[in-house]
């Protein structure tokens, strides 16, 4: 019985330090806000309208029976 506890107890002290062992990542530095450019402006044919409800929860199969993969793409995107 004490063999077991004392291989047990082995297991663990090298798993514990090999997880010690790895290497840590580096702590960046924060990014300054005048170094920070704004995301581009999305078109608005994109974006949904604000007051346009969410067509998210409706069935959008009916968009692959178009012939090719942009026609799917451009029928699905109206769901997302």
């Amino acid at each position: 019985m004490k063999h077991l506890a004392f291989l047990a107890f082995s297991a663990i002290t090298l798993f514990a330090a090999a997880a010690f062992a790895q290497d840590k990542p580096v702590a960046k530095e924060e990014a300054k806000p005048e170094a920070v450019k704004p995301a581009p402006a999305k078109s608005a044919a994109a974006s949904p309208k604000k007051g346009a409800p969410s067509r998210r929860t409706e069935d959008a199969r009916h968009c692959l029976e178009k012939a090719s993969n942009t026609e799917v793409i451009k029928c699905a995107e109206e769901f997302l």
